[in-house]
């Protein structure tokens, strides 16, 4: 099965999600936050960056529940719904 390449909406909403972990994580050593949601830094790091726009649901959620985003929060930033966090009070 072939994978079809992903639209410029897919990526921009993966840099979207990025940006939200990075300010989530703010200042956490991201090997921690990585080992905390079960995954190798390597691969949030690709996450963060905007390298793996689509990420498993078990990954964001794992990540969401290791930076303490709320999986509503998660999918409204994907959707570009969402308030940036520093806005949110």
């Amino acid at each position: 099965m072939v994978r079809q390449p992903l639209t410029p909406e897919q990526i921009e909403a993966g840099r979207r999600l990025g940006a939200l972990l990075r300010r989530a994580r703010a200042g956490r050593d991201l090997v921690e936050v990585a080992q905390s949601a079960g995954i190798s830094p390597e691969t949030l790091r690709k996450i963060e960056t905007g390298r793996l726009p689509t990420p498993g649901f078990g990954t964001i959620i794992c990540l969401g529940e290791a930076l303490g985003l709320p999986v509503q929060e998660l999918a409204d930033t994907w959707r570009g719904a969402a308030q940036p966090l520093d806005a949110v009070s």
